[in-house]
């Protein structure tokens, strides 16, 4: 049987369900953990944010553990990301419908592997404008579904490393291992653009986050089975 000491502090490693939001994820375990053991005043927090649209690895921390949180927040993150040429979105993903079509033809998997190596090392992202950066005191993204344009700052981000996994036009996967504040839907629009053509983000999945690693992670609703199985 295992033994858990959620006031303390626990580590959790979750496989985020799709559509979910990080938050969304946090409320959850709190309340099964209200539920079943009356820890009212129990902490719950996330290290790095996943999109809705994104799956994958999302480190949960409880109690006092949730001190350590910042030390997760900054280390590099490893993701899968499908891209689809052709066409672009005003979010960079599906969030938003296609607004521009481009030709893909001319793309073979040696002019890709050539475009996505220039991608490696530093360099600065602008953060796309359907995004949670704050602006003027407000969420950018909550500006650009009113369509009100706003003007984000950028970023210094360093890829250390990117992987041509799957080439079957329009849609490819590729793995990218990169720092803290990456926008792997900028990394998409901007391959796209590189290729002499357009992409959006179609799916994303964090397969890690510094050590931690999804092969490791547990399902919400086997983690949630878990917790009810506690005696």
């Amino acid at each position: 049987m295992m033994h858990f000491n959620f006031p303390e502090g626990e580590i959790l490693l979750i496989d985020k369900p799709l559509y979910w939001t990080s938050f969304d994820v946090v409320g959850k375990i709190r309340n099964l953990l209200v539920k079943k053991s009356g820890l009212k005043g129990i902490k719950v927090g996330h290290a790095g944010t996943l999109d809705p649209l994104a799956t994958g690895l999302i480190i949960i921390a409880t109690g006092k553990a949730t001190r350590r949180l910042t030390c997760f927040q900054g280390e590099d993150k490893e993701y899968e990301a499908t891209l689809m040429f052709g066409s672009t979105t005003p979010s960079f993903d599906l969030e938003t419908s296609t607004d521009k079509e481009f030709q893909y033809t001319h793309i073979t998997r040696e002019l890709l592997s050539s475009v996505i190596d220039k991608f490696l090392g530093e360099s600065e992202q602008v953060p796309p404008s359907y995004s949670a950066k704050f602006v003027n005191g407000r969420r950018a993204y909550k500006s650009a579904r009113k369509g009100q344009k706003t003007e984000l700052k950028p970023v210094r981000i360093f890829i250390r490393e990117i992987e041509l996994l799957e080439f079957s036009l329009p849609v490819v996967r590729i793995r990218v291992l990169c720092s803290k504040g990456t926008y792997i839907r900028t990394l998409a629009h901007e391959i796209g653009i590189a290729s002499g053509s357009g992409a959006h983000l179609i799916a994303l999945k964090r397969t890690r986050s510094g050590s931690f690693l999804l092969d490791n992670a547990i399902s919400m609703k086997d983690f949630e089975n878990l917790i009810l199985s506690l005696s």
